[in-house]
């Protein structure tokens, strides 16, 4: 081996140390981020026969049209959708009144001009910012999501083995999970030493970071509930979590109720092919 090679494969040598060194100490560094795993909750909609309970769906919208609508969107959701089965169940006359407390602008008329009128159950709910642009200067840089399908894009990684559990009892409430935990789960002070950006508030369940801009939304007796379900800020995250569920999901009764129907035939075809074989095969040697 000459010279040259020797101090190319010495070079070689030290740039893998340094790699491996520079990786090690990003292991070590590394923040893995929520801080804080979500609360597992209990959900009337969990498991296999599971279903959406109308009234907290109900109690849900409240929520999401007194609290969370003032700066996020639920572009992908319809008012008429409020009546479908398996969903809120207002009713057809309930939707009209709650469209109708929006307006939307529409034409152009027979004049050529755009005007403003009532929103229909066919409309969409309104977005509180005209755009990006204004959501993102009225706070601080920072675009609120959409919500309409945050319940099932927000999904914090369970690791082993509660992964391998889930096969078996499906585990399908993550998103719901985080979204209450968030809610809840806000700091202030922070825990001594941590440090947060200016602007921001320390939540140990978000998923991206220590803090984030949206400051915490809700509290104790901040919304009247006249069915008689507690006030607080637990029942209030739970209603807002399993309203936003039935958004990102709102054929999951059906879809169950299909499951169910499937399994039992699956079942008893099984049977009549069990019997059908002992019947034909019943009088051949073996």
């Amino acid at each position: 081996m000459t010279a040259k090679m020797i101090r190319w494969a010495a070079a070689a040598i030290g740039l893998g140390i340094a790699l491996s060194t520079s990786f090690a100490a990003a292991e070590e560094t590394a923040t893995e981020f929520p801080l804080l795993k979500p609360t597992r909750q209990e959900w009337s909609f969990a498991g296999f026969f599971g279903q959406y309970d109308q009234a907290q769906l109900q109690r849900g919208y409240h929520i999401y049209k007194e609290v969370c609508s003032s700066c996020h969107s639920m572009k992908l959701v319809k008012f008429r959708n409020l009546a479908d089965e398996g969903g809120p169940g207002f009713t057809e006359e309930q939707v009209k009144a709650l469209a109708a407390e929006f307006t939307i602008m529409d034409g152009p008329n027979d004049e050529g001009e755009m005007f403003e009128r009532p929103r229909l159950p066919s409309d969409p709910f309104p977005s509180p910012y005209p755009n990006d642009k204004a959501a993102s200067f009225s706070n601080g840089g920072a675009i609120p999501p959409d919500l309409s399908l945050i319940a099932k894009a927000r999904a914090v990684h369970r690791g082993f083995p509660q992964f391998v559990f889930d096969m078996f009892w499906p585990y399908q409430e993550q998103g719901p999970d985080y979204i209450a935990s968030l809610l809840t789960g806000y700091q202030d002070p922070p825990p001594e030493g941590v440090e947060v950006p200016e602007g921001t508030y320390y939540n140990p369940h978000f998923m991206n970071g220590i803090s984030l801009r949206m400051p915490p939304p809700i509290d104790d007796d901040l919304l009247e509930y006249t069915d008689g379900t507690p006030q607080t800020k637990e029942q209030y995250a739970k209603d807002v979590a399993a309203f936003l569920m039935w958004a990102a999901e709102p054929h999951l009764d059906a879809r169950k109720a299909l499951g169910l129907k499937v399994m039992l035939y699956l079942i008893v075809f099984a049977g009549i092919l069990y019997f059908a074989k002992r019947q034909v095969w019943r009088g051949v040697p073996h």
